[in-house]
């Protein structure tokens, strides 16, 4: 469901400085790096309503402190239980949120939320992480077929996923 907001009765046009289009995000990663990161894009994504889907860790707690926040399962490096926990959890999570649009950065955890995405018809963006300018990541290899939009941040990154959209550093 998408949101306008409107500070006006007049009628609708879409070159009006009044107009936001706010838009349901779920923001999906790992703590850590991946967090961080993804934290980087505060200016855009506060704008939205957002929640986030990451690990209970101690910094994630800290950075998330005031946002709302659904806490996966972790480990998921090798751990087919959690794979198949934080799969139940995506598929309950998207199917009640509804949002507009599912970002990650990775993780794990971003594979079984495209999935379901996917299936949901829900849009995604997956963001290449920053720090494998050489060597795509496997959750990007994972994710790439699943999203809608998939962005890198190194020039060298697009040798390995062709058509990817060329952001720059996030960081």
């Amino acid at each position: 469901m998408r949101h306008v907001k409107r500070r006006s009765t007049k009628p609708f046009r879409a070159d009006d400085p009044d107009f936001e289009l706010r838009l349901r995000i779920a923001l999906v990663c790992s703590s850590g790096g991946h967090l961080f990161e993804l934290k980087r894009l505060e200016p855009w994504w506060q704008k939205h309503e957002c929640m986030w889907v990451t690990f209970d860790t101690p910094d994630a707690v800290s950075l998330l402190r005031g946002e709302r926040v659904v806490w996966a399962y972790h480990p998921t490096t090798r751990n087919i239980v959690n794979l198949f926990r934080n799969f139940v959890l995506a598929a309950r999570t998207l199917w009640k949120e509804r949002p507009d649009l599912v970002v990650s950065d990775g993780a794990g955890v971003a594979v079984p939320f495209f999935l379901v995405a996917r299936v949901l018809r829900i849009k995604t963006v997956f963001i290449e992480h920053w720090t494998r300018p050489d060597s795509p990541t496997l959750t990007g290899r994972l994710c790439r077929p699943l999203s809608s939009l998939f962005v890198v941040q190194w020039d060298e990154q697009r040798r390995h996923y062709p058509g990817a959209t060329l952001i720059g550093e996030l960081w």
